[in-house]
């Protein structure tokens, strides 16, 4: 995962988890993408394996919200808030 050297030590952690949740958001919509153009183009149907595939990358997903939820809120320092904010917004904007 990506560091980032200019975040304030109390900002890492929600910084670490930002990026599992961006991580983990990819892993699923692009699952999710592969098995709906493969649909759209008349393929195969979504087998059993699939289908729970997908829902362990929503379950992983939605564990790694909660713990960048936890995490942001866990950053009280208003000057490291800020800090997070715009590594997140940078790497957003790419």
């Amino acid at each position: 995962m990506a560091e980032s050297r200019d975040l304030p030590v109390a900002a890492r952690d929600a910084w670490q988890c930002y990026l599992a949740m961006r991580e983990s958001k990819a892993a699923y919509f692009g699952l999710l993408s592969e098995i709906d153009q493969r649909s759209r183009d008349g393929g195969e149907p979504t087998t059993i394996a699939e289908s729970l595939l997908l829902e362990r990358r929503l379950g992983e997903h939605s564990t790694s919200v909660q713990r960048f939820s936890t995490a942001m809120a866990a950053v009280t320092d208003t000057a490291a808030r800020e800090a997070l904010i715009r590594e997140i917004s940078a790497l957003s904007a790419v």
